[in-house]
């Protein structure tokens, strides 16, 4: 018998709080079970790109569950995920060749990782088991994800149980907290993306198997576009050494800044790229993993098997869904839109900001922005971690109506605030202001609640 005194039986992420109650959905704003309209900023976790009940999802959705909507993949494929698979990497292109579909993000990664080793056993290269990444990033939940991530707080728990002595990290590119006095941006980026070929020769450079890193990096840090020439440096010291290059595009890909991948703006392509999130729009849970040419090859003339298997591998439903979303943004030309928006968005964020004393630095692309909160503009002093203001600004804005994706943490001892916007593909331009409007008296609310306790 169910206890009442018990307000809820779903373990929620924090036990002090239960979420509100979503009711339903409609374009731009999510409303609950009590009629409160929320702007929907940030989709979720910059997962609703076309946002919310959209029709033609929906009826992809449901002619899919009449047809079949699950078989296991050790059995069966289906047309809808060989379509989605001829698809994406259709508008991936490059020498993209091959994708694998999961439930999540973290799943993605965690396969991305386990093939970069297996990539080198099959070309006998056993020696190569060395991951390097970038500190301040994230890439999953799941250990293998976890362990390549550059989250201490999140790791701290679990630390004994993830791989440490074959993972290193280096440095993001982080202009605003990175860059030296008189050194140009061209300059930093040569000098951070140098780092990855001083960190191969450390560990060796016949160990090291790949290097994984968030095209633009998503809620570790609030969204960071790479400098110009960054990841082209990145590339060439990737094939000099013949480690594969992993990028994580689980945020920022499939349209979110403009282009099909990120990447594509920095005009260089992956060995192994993940996308998730924007790949099916919150209607149906999927992630990809998407190896080119040169890693097929190796298995196909190897042996001819990825070691890795998952019960939802390829799950009709969830490929039903993301076809759909797919060829929603190419009919409706949502690239071209995001790119419009994004220049508004941008546009609208510095106007609005550009004499805010707490507003370090607004960076992004496309759809994808991220503001940095600092307690003076001048030195870039973060706010005391004790203030929890990327908290305060999530919980206030949500009183005023609006979704945004807060974080922080990832600076020194535990501090640095800022806020990440991701808005669904379908916003004009008066939701945009709306948004930016509602964020600017959400974060003046929260600071000035912090400072007064």
């Amino acid at each position: 018998m169910l206890n009442r005194n018990h307000e809820s039986y779903v373990l929620h992420r924090n036990l002090d709080h239960t979420p509100i109650k979503a009711a339903y959905g409609k374009g731009v704003f999510v409303f609950d079970t009590n009629g409160k309209e929320y702007l929907d900023a940030c989709g979720g976790a910059a997962v609703s790109c076309l946002g919310h009940a959209d029709p033609d999802v929906n009826a992809a959705v449901t002619r899919q569950m009449k047809d079949i909507a699950y078989v296991h993949s050790g059995f069966f494929t289906s047309d809808v995920t060989e379509q989605l698979a001829e698809k994406l990497i259709s508008v991936i292109g490059g020498t993209a060749r091959a994708a694998l579909f999961f439930n999540s993000g973290s799943e993605a990664m965690e396969a991305a990782i386990k093939m970069a080793r297996q990539y080198h056993l099959e070309c006998g290269q056993k020696q190569r088991n060395h991951i390097i990444t970038r500190e301040h990033s994230y890439h999953g939940t799941t250990l293998g994800a976890l362990a390549i991530g550059g989250l201490k707080g999140r790791q701290e728990p679990f630390k004994h149980w993830l791989m440490q002595s074959t993972c290193s990290k280096i440095s993001t590119c982080y202009p605003y907290r990175g860059i030296n006095k008189n050194e140009t941006l061209d300059e930093y980026g040569l000098r951070i993306a140098n780092e990855l070929e001083t960190e191969i020769l450390r560990v060796g450079a016949d160990k090291v198997a790949a290097f994984v890193a968030e095209t633009v990096s998503g809620a570790t840090l609030g969204v960071i576009p790479p400098v110009t020439g960054y990841f082209q440096r990145i590339r060439e010291i990737c094939d000099q050494y013949n480690v594969l290059l992993i990028l994580d595009e689980i945020m920022c890909g499939m349209g979110r800044c403009g282009d099909w991948l990120a990447c594509h703006h920095d005009d260089i392509a992956p060995d192994i790229v993940c996308v998730a999130k924007g790949l099916g729009g919150g209607y149906q849970p999927i992630a990809s993993m998407v190896i080119n040419q040169r890693v097929f090859s190796a298995l196909e003339q190897g042996s001819r098997a990825f070691m890795h298997g998952q019960t939802y591998m390829g799950h009709a439903t969830a490929c039903a869904a993301s076809l759909a979303v797919i060829q929603k943004i190419i009919d409706q030309d949502y690239l071209q839109q995001v790119k419009r928006q994004g220049h508004y968005l941008e546009k609208t964020l510095r106007e609005q900001f550009k004499n805010h004393q707490h507003i370090g630095d607004i960076r992004g692309r496309g759809l994808f922005w991220g503001i940095e909160i600092v307690n003076d503009r001048n030195s870039k002093k973060p706010f005391p971690s004790t203030y929890k203001l990327h908290q305060k600004i999530k919980s206030i804005a949500i009183d005023n109506g609006l979704l945004c994706y807060p974080g922080g943490g990832a600076l020194k001892n535990g501090t640095g605030d800022h806020v990440l916007l991701a808005p669904p593909f379908i916003m004009n331009q008066q939701h945009l202001s709306d948004a930016v409007e509602i964020l600017n008296r959400s974060i003046n609310q929260a600071i000035k609640t912090a400072q007064s306790h």
